[in-house]
């Protein structure tokens, strides 16, 4: 067991691998929340521990399966965010192999396998549908928001909830668990609830793991406080229903000096040429008008800031009705895109050829990018991968 303490609620408690499992009397869907991926986000581990708690002392009524699972128990017990590598940036599928197959190098690879291995496990064991949700907090004052691997299953859930939507950002963090869990097809989304520290933070986290389990057709809404916890999140943020799309991503170079201008918090606006942050002593402005996006305000971490802007309606449908046709297998036939496999889920697109398509068109299709070298992109489809069939009859699909 490992001690986690709680700066905003000023407790400890010992928590294991698995925080607690519960098996519902009737079959239904298969729940699995993590908490303190990164260990100076305790906030989600201590909501999921009293959760459990509640349901349990309550006898609420669930049906399939609740697990809330520990995330970097090493770092946690030491309230920083990893002990040498990031656990939520080691999860990319062409090392993940090797991270298994040897012996782990660092305490951080010794973590993810075993969550791995559980994960495994639990899929093994249980019957569908599977819904990985990942608890989080920022290092900046911020609403709450989900950040959302972008396939038409996942931007479907997670539009029942009152608070942004952010799609896009697994084109900029590589490896992070959720990103892997969506390759294999599942709903699977994170939850910011709040800066670390924060005690609402804690409430946020509350409310989303019991409005999980009413969405996703585990718990009844009569059954607990259910328009409590809707109004505990719908009433942090004026953009309840926004979804935006990260545009701009600012990375600290190794040996950097990095500091945001203070007072910066998440979804404020930001005007072009505005001072943002400074890098070894030089001045770093805005390049556009938009929203910054999870500044950073802690020691660890590689990303600075992010800018996002608003995803317009009628191009959310647009991008489904094009997905649903399958409108990308005409895309190898038009001069500088050709398929990568056999698979047809991955695209090489030669930049200098098909300059006229911009990165916006293939989101629009469900594809996000990674730059191959000076000249190509590799697009990967995440619609591809999707198990539509186990969601069928759920009562958002």
């Amino acid at each position: 067991m490992t001690k986690v303490y709680s700066k905003a609620l000023d407790q400890t408690i010992e928590v294991g691998r698995v925080i607690g499992h519960i098996k519902g009397i009737q079959s239904g869907p298969t729940l699995i929340f993590t908490g303190g991926i990164h260990g100076n986000e305790p906030s989600g581990l201590f909501a999921l521990k009293k959760v459990y708690d509640e349901i349990q002392n309550l006898q609420i009524p669930i049906k399939g399966n609740f697990y809330a699972i520990s995330g970097n128990l090493s770092a946690l017990e030491q309230g920083i965010r990893f002990i040498s590598s990031d656990l939520n940036r080691m999860w990319n599928i062409d090392q993940l192999d090797d991270l298994l197959r040897n012996e782990p190098e660092n305490k951080d690879v010794g973590e993810l396998q075993e969550i791995y291995q559980l994960i495994r496990e639990i899929l093994d064991a249980e019957s569908g549908p599977f819904y990985f949700m990942d608890l989080h907090t920022t290092s900046s004052k911020s609403v709450p928001f989900l950040p959302v691997s972008d396939s038409l299953l996942n931007r479907k859930f997670t539009e029942q909830y009152p608070v942004p939507i952010i799609l896009g950002i697994e084109e900029y963090l590589e490896g992070s668990l959720l990103s892997h869990i969506n390759e294999l097809g599942y709903v699977a989304f994170g939850f910011e609830g709040g800066q670390h520290d924060d005690f609402l933070s804690f409430e946020n986290h509350i409310a989303f793991i019991y409005l999980s389990m009413i969405f996703a057709g585990s718990i009844h809404q009569k059954d607990i406080d259910y328009y409590h916890y809707y109004e505990q999140l719908a009433k942090t943020s004026v953009d309840s229903r926004d979804i935006f799309e990260i545009f701009f991503r600012f990375e600290i170079r190794a040996g950097d000096t990095f500091a945001m201008e203070p007072g910066f918090v998440n979804f404020q606006r930001l005007y072009k040429n505005q001072k943002v942050a400074v890098r070894n002593g030089k001045p770093i402005t805005s390049s556009n008008s938009g929203r910054v996006f999870m500044p950073l305000y802690q020691s660890q971490g590689i990303d600075g800031f992010f800018t996002i802007r608003e995803i317009p309606p009628f191009l959310l449908r647009l991008s489904a009705v094009l997905r649903k046709i399958h409108f990308d297998r005409i895309l190898p036939l038009m001069p500088g895109i050709r398929w990568a496999s056999g698979e047809k889920d991955t695209l090489i697109v030669n930049r200098k050829i098909a300059r006229f398509f911009a990165k916006q068109f293939f989101h629009l299709l469900g594809y996000r990018s990674k730059k191959l070298d000076k000249t190509h992109w590799i697009m990967k489809n995440r619609e591809a991968a999707s198990r539509e069939n186990e969601y069928e009859g759920a009562g958002w699909s």
